[in-house]
């Protein structure tokens, strides 16, 4: 049995939603983001972003402003306080 001492609202992050939504609307593919992850020097496959989107992955907030640098959006926005 796994203890997941990580978790709000049943999710592992709040920002995977807006990651995806971010993503999708440069058409990039997951591949294509942790490769560019990887390329400020985050060692990320496809699968972590997979699980990243879908609230399954905790992520870390040296990752944040990262995924903001590469997606063109505030760490604001992916945390959803931009409301």
């Amino acid at each position: 049995m796994r203890l997941n001492i990580y978790g709000y609202q049943g999710r592992s992050n709040l920002s995977g939603d807006r990651i995806r939504k971010a993503r999708k609307r440069k058409r990039l593919s997951q591949s294509d983001l942790a490769a560019k992850m990887q390329l400020e020097g985050i060692a990320m496959a496809q699968d972590s972003i997979s699980r990243a989107e879908l609230g399954t992955r905790f992520i870390p907030d040296y990752e944040l402003p990262l995924y903001a640098k590469i997606l063109n959006v505030s760490v604001e926005w992916l945390l959803g306080m931009d409301e």
